[in-house]
């Protein structure tokens, strides 16, 4: 059973900063108190859980709720049970602490299961969305332009502006204001008529 231990007191000897490819050896060492390994899975899986958490609950909680999930792995990891994905384990965490955040407001958690149903609908306006969002992102350059970069790392990878900052080697003010200009060029792209 893992003790819990404050911050200061965590040690990393399991881990190296290059993380393993193995999301289960990350699950072990943060089992031991590595705080690099949980650092490794936070990297690895965030974005996509909160992606996920984001279609289900209001924009302003889900950070919370992602902090919430990665301190329930941190203090669970010694728990898991070894059997199926390690992704899909953290995810019934997050779903876990999302119908919490609900109950603590006198809310119902509302599409917490997810039950597979045959998709019948038609995905043509989801493509065309797509298709105007890929022309709206060539609209700010190609792929090895520092623009583009940001954007895509901000709005498709969702990434904390903190992390682009040290990415991009940019104060998080220029970060930000980079992000307002970008935005403004990428409405105006999905604004227009493709071929103008």
């Amino acid at each position: 059973m893992m003790t819990e231990r404050a911050p200061h007191q965590l040690h990393s000897d399991a881990i190296t900063d290059d993380p393993p490819m193995d999301d289960v050896a990350l699950l072990a060492g943060v089992a031991s108190g590595d705080s690099r390994a949980l650092r490794h899975l936070y990297e690895r899986h965030a974005g996509w859980i909160a992606g996920r958490l984001r279609l289900k609950m209001p924009p302003h909680a889900v950070e919370d709720v992602l902090q919430e999930t990665f301190l329930a792995v941190w203090r669970g990891a010694g728990r898991y049970g070894g059997s199926g994905d390690v992704g899909g384990w953290m995810w019934g965490i997050a779903r876990r602490q999302m119908a919490l955040w609900y109950r603590r407001r006198g809310q119902e958690p509302v599409g917490m299961v997810e039950e597979w149903v045959p998709d019948t609908r038609d995905i043509s306006h989801e493509v065309t969305g797509r298709i105007d969002l890929d022309r709206a992102f060539d609209q700010l350059g190609d792929t090895g332009n520092e623009d583009r970069q940001l954007a895509e790392a901000y709005f498709l990878e969702d990434r904390p502006m903190r992390e682009l900052a040290e990415r991009f080697g940019i104060p998080t003010g220029t970060v930000k204001s980079r992000l307002f200009r970008i935005r403004r060029r990428l409405i105006a792209a999905l604004e227009r008529e493709p071929g103008q």
